[in-house]
């Protein structure tokens, strides 16, 4: 790295960075390591399914911690214990809590006393902005099970990375809509394919 503004620095050395930068590659890595020390310290352990959901289990019940770069969701049978792991958290980390779960990944969640309902209607709409495209052409789902596609089918698209990142979008959607996922499945069969046809300096479909 080169020296900060009005630092002269003798040739032939070096600065030495003791922090992690935010953008860096490493700062990721730092920060959940950081995190982690922190709340296992707290009594929680790293569930064996995913390193990034922290377990406590008492007497009293169990919470929960869900962690996302820097989002989490917090929940669990004692709401006083959930309570003490927000305080002992802003503690150590400037937090700001945002109350009760309503959106969070592109997923909504609406509170209701016969239960939970999500969705994934403003991701929807977010994806059909981003990709050009609209809702007034619309096809049945699922698909036709007996549907034979090929990667020449359709109009090309200029741009092999737009198709990619449609589909990939449409894997997380099937989280609310499994009713799409045959479909996804069929369409993430070509990504590969697309993007050999791109670098031959071809289209896709």
């Amino acid at each position: 790295m080169h020296p900060p503004p009005d630092v002269d620095a003798p040739p032939g050395y070096v600065c030495h960075l003791r922090r992690a930068l935010y953008g860096l590659k490493q700062a990721l890595r730092a920060w959940f390591e950081r995190f982690a020390s922190v709340i296992t310290a707290a009594g929680f352990s790293p569930s064996p399914h995913d390193p990034a959901l922290f377990i406590h289990v008492s007497s009293r019940g169990r919470t929960l911690l869900l962690l996302y770069v820097d989002d989490m969701l917090i929940t669990g049978d004692d709401s006083e214990h959930v309570s003490l792991v927000k305080r002992h958290l802003s503690q150590q980390f400037q937090m700001i809590d945002q109350g009760p779960l309503s959106y969070f990944l592109g997923i909504e969640v609406l509170h209701s006393k016969q239960g939970y309902y999500i969705s994934q209607s403003k991701y929807i709409q977010d994806l059909l902005d981003r990709s050009g495209l609209t809702d007034n052409k619309i096809a049945a789902t699922p698909m036709d099970l007996h549907l034979q596609l090929r990667p020449t089918d359709g109009t090309p698209l200029q741009d092999p990375a737009l198709y990619r990142h449609i589909v990939g979008s449409l894997v997380y959607l099937t989280v609310t809509r499994p009713d799409i996922a045959h479909a996804v499945h069929i369409l993430s069969q070509f990504a590969v394919a697309k993007l050999e046809m791109s670098r031959k300096g071809g289209h896709f479909a």
